[in-house]
């Protein structure tokens, strides 16, 4: 075997990889192996962290399925993450309130100069309330993986 030659997924791996997230209804959410096959950087936030531990020491060639709770997957909705923000607010913060749609995934600058999304729940008189939980947040999941390469 030459040093080149990986066999294993680690931290920082490119893998070439198909996979398939899915609902327990079987609805996929997203699913490479009816397209082409994804290639991602473990560790550069290409995946959510908890799917990349999962990849985490596979091996080349391998193929499985994972139950994945809602603690594993993307948590458990937390009620603290839906907001009430008033009108006046959104409009300092350059929004127009006449362009919202209930459902619309919205965009907001942190102070720090992150930026988190927030699903428009239900828009008021003056106010809007956003649920800024994961979209996924509660949800059991299937997750498919197919390692096909890894550099």
């Amino acid at each position: 075997m030459s040093s080149i030659d990986i066999t294993e997924v680690k931290f920082g791996s490119h893998l070439t990889l198909h996979y398939r997230l899915a609902l327990p209804s079987g609805e996929d959410i997203v699913n490479t192996f009816t397209s082409g096959p994804a290639t991602v950087l473990v560790g550069a936030g290409q995946m959510a962290a908890p799917l990349e531990e999962i990849l985490l020491g596979m091996q080349l060639g391998n193929r499985s399925v994972f139950q994945l709770t809602p603690q594993q997957a993307f948590g458990l909705r937390n009620p603290a993450l839906i907001q009430k923000l008033s009108l006046e607010t959104l409009r300092a913060n350059g929004m127009d309130s006449a362009e919202l749609v209930l459902g619309d995934l919205i965009e907001f600058n942190a102070p720090g100069g992150e930026r988190y999304a927030g699903v428009l729940k239900e828009l008021g008189p003056d106010y809007a309330i956003f649920d800024f939980n994961h979209p996924l947040a509660g949800q059991s999941l299937s997750f498919e993986v197919q390692i096909i390469g890894i550099l």
